[in-house]
């Protein structure tokens, strides 16, 4: 098993190298640069030549690579040119106000989704496979952010019992029933989005071993619906289930940009659209390598858990 968790290691470190190449190619590739956004029409050639020079930007490609990558490696992210705020500081302050949000959602949706998933897999094609299976169909299909704008209308500005924007009203930063106020709809919204995907790939996985041989000897035998589904399928349903928790983490940084910006919750949401907007290239390179990594870090935590699990796997390495 170390022997194959080593090499899954070594797989993923030569990956993310090429992700920052990919991320830092890509942006100086755009039609902008971080110039553009200091500068005016009214500034002359040279007031341009020596923001850029300030910036390191008169310098060739490879070098501001090498300078960058080196910065992320110490866990200098650089500095953010539009506010001129330490990228790194504003991450640490941002990133768990994003985990408060995701976390709960996720495991929520984690956790329904294996009831939901296991209950329409083992009654196939009956009303409740039929039923669970069509609202999880209707949920791929809706965007997150019409959901978002569907509870804002009506528990927002209709009813008005919940408040729309933030984590904390002024003056409340300590209450935590006000943090909960504002807190629901943007949960309830994430775990949405993370319930029909999650639901259709349990209830394939519970068919599936529906379908093997073992289900057939067991019913051969008189063993009870009951005893088929907790004694045998869900140990096999579970297996590749869990894997699917490693993905949760770059979720837990990424995962709710559009939901975060729609509330106004104070995560890595709004701070990567703004600086989109703002041109601001430091920020949104930092961001896109923190989650390219943690998707990489997140398929290695899913080999590892299937390694854990999988007697075969171990066997394998």
């Amino acid at each position: 098993m170390a022997k194959y968790i080593l090499k899954r290691i070594l797989t993923a470190i030569p990956m993310i190298l090429i992700i920052t190449i990919i991320c830092f190619t890509l942006i100086h590739m755009a039609p902008y640069d971080a110039i553009d956004s200091m500068t005016n029409p009214k500034m002359s050639q040279e007031t341009i030549d020596l923001i850029r020079a300030k910036y390191g930007y008169d310098q060739p490609v490879y070098i501001q690579y090498i300078r960058w990558i080196q910065g992320m490696l110490g866990g200098n992210f650089g500095y953010s040119i539009v506010t001129h705020q330490n990228i790194a500081d504003d991450l640490v302050a941002r990133i768990p106000n994003t985990i408060k949000l995701v976390l709960p959602a996720y495991l929520t949706a984690y956790i329904l989704s294996i009831i939901l998933g296991l209950v329409a897999g083992s009654h196939k094609n009956k009303w409740q496979d039929k039923l669970i299976d069509g609202l999880a169909s209707i949920g791929i299909a809706t965007p997150t952010f019409w959901v978002a704008m569907l509870l804002i209308y009506f528990f927002g500005y209709k009813l008005k019992v919940l408040p729309i924007l933030g984590m904390h009203t002024i003056g409340l930063e300590s209450s935590f029933a006000d943090y909960m106020r504002h807190f629901i709809m943007p949960y309830i919204v994430l775990t949405l989005g993370f319930l029909p995907d999650s639901i259709r790939y349990v209830r394939s996985s519970t068919i599936t071993q529906y379908a093997e041989d073992y289900v057939m000897v067991q019913n051969a035998f008189g063993a009870s619906k009951k005893e088929i589904m907790f004694k045998h399928v869900c140990k096999n349903v579970l297996l590749p289930v869990i894997t699917k928790l490693g993905m949760a983490l770059p979720m837990l940084v990424t995962g709710a940009i559009i939901t975060e910006t729609i509330f106004g919750w104070p995560g890595i949401g709004p701070y990567f659209i703004k600086a989109i907007q703002s041109m601001d290239y430091p920020i949104v390179m930092a961001i896109l390598v923190l989650s390219s990594t943690l998707v990489i870090l997140g398929n290695l935590l899913s080999d590892i858990l299937y390694c854990v699990t999988d007697p075969r796997i171990r066997e394998m390495g």
